[in-house]
């Protein structure tokens, strides 16, 4: 791709983050509306999705993740001429893209993907998150009409020579099935963890608050679980996320909430209790909703061998250690603020739609 033309895309894709970062009035409306199909995207966490990817969508770090994944390097240098901002590459391929539905726009980065990458996007939406990337990318073409026959929307894929698939461990096997015979990335359930060292500030504890309870923790980035020293006191980790418990207003978290704390109770399960979060020593990574997961570690060393045992259900860490790790590994309170560069499970999907060349 010219020179001209990177600039060009840069500028459109940057225009898009500064319109998400500050909706008007109908993408408003849109993010108000989304609970009346799905309980769980309440405005709050609707428009902290929006915004995480106006956030993400900053020229800098655009520039940054072109450079980075060698766009230019994959596209035709034909022209200096902008009449087209999309890339073309050696054969242009139909990418199935099955979409997740647990959080509001998890599946945006993977479509982002596919259109910088040249390639045509068979989007399917979960029905739980259909209407509001819909509308997101119809602000894409607005904003840049060559998009416009970059990405189809479909019910059912048909036609793909490639699949980018996510969903659940059961799920997977049904992808891997459909789909092994053509180029593909199935993903299956992760989930991310916090190692404490028990010196972190009050201001952290309530940070890791976000990483924990932003979303209800539904998403793959949120914390589920805990590393923390022996010994470890959680009374100033109770005191710092207090101000999290309107959470418990919720009235399916609210459920979940009361729904596991009478099988603790009825079961005679050692836990703590604040009110609105259970948390409980377990060596399992994905903890029911409601419920925080933790271990105890010798040192930092035991901690490091232990995460690295469970790299492959991590999708991130959250922590302010010196680790020395493959995981990613983000502060307190970044976890659902990826860079566009943070793929999901550690693959590098611009790399992979490259090779689809």
């Amino acid at each position: 791709m010219s020179k001209a033309k990177n600039i060009y895309l840069i500028d459109r894709l940057s225009e898009l983050g500064q319109r998400l970062s500050h909706p008007d009035e109908q993408l408003s409306a849109i993010i108000g509306s989304e609970q009346h199909y799905n309980a769980w995207f309440t405005p709050i966490n609707t428009l902290n999705a929006v915004k995480a990817i106006g956030k993400m969508l900053n020229r800098e770090d655009i520039e940054l993740w072109l450079d980075m994944e060698n766009v230019k390097g994959t596209m035709e240098d034909i022209t200096e001429n902008t009449s087209s901002i999309l890339p073309h590459p050696s054969s242009i391929k139909s990418v199935g893209l099955i979409l997740a539905g647990n959080i509001p726009l998890v599946g945006f980065h993977d479509v982002l993907c596919v259109l910088v990458s040249g390639h045509h996007a068979l989007i399917k939406a979960s029905t739980q998150d259909a209407r509001l990337i819909k509308y997101i990318l119809n602000i894409l073409v607005e904003i840049a009409p060559e998009f416009a026959n970059s990405f189809t929307f479909v019910d059912r894929l048909a036609g793909f020579e490639a699949v980018i698939a996510t969903g659940s461990n059961n799920t997977s096997r049904y992808f891997e099935y459909y789909f092994g015979k053509v180029p593909n990335i199935i993903r299956k359930n992760r989930n991310s963890v916090a190692l404490l060292t028990g010196n972190e500030t009050n201001e952290q504890l309530f940070l890791l608050g976000h990483d924990i309870f932003d979303f209800f923790g539904l998403g793959c980035r949120n914390v589920s679980k805990l590393l923390v020293p022996k010994g470890y006191d959680f009374v100033p980790f109770f005191e710092a996320i207090e101000p999290h418990q309107p959470i418990i207003n919720h009235h399916k978290y609210n459920n979940n909430y009361d729904y596991n704390k009478s099988i603790y109770l009825v079961n005679g399960d050692k836990h703590l209790d604040n009110g609105f979060l259970l948390v409980k020593e377990d060596e399992r990574m994905a903890s029911p909703l409601a419920v925080l997961y933790f271990e105890y570690y010798d040192d930092l060393d035991n901690a490091q061998i232990r995460l690295a045992e469970l790299s492959e259900s991590i999708q991130c860490i959250v922590s302010t250690a010196n680790l020395h790790l493959n995981t990613q590994v983000v502060g307190f309170g970044k976890s659902q603020q990826p860079k566009l560069w943070d793929y999901a499970d550690g693959v590098d999907t611009m790399a992979f739609l490259s090779r689809l060349n």
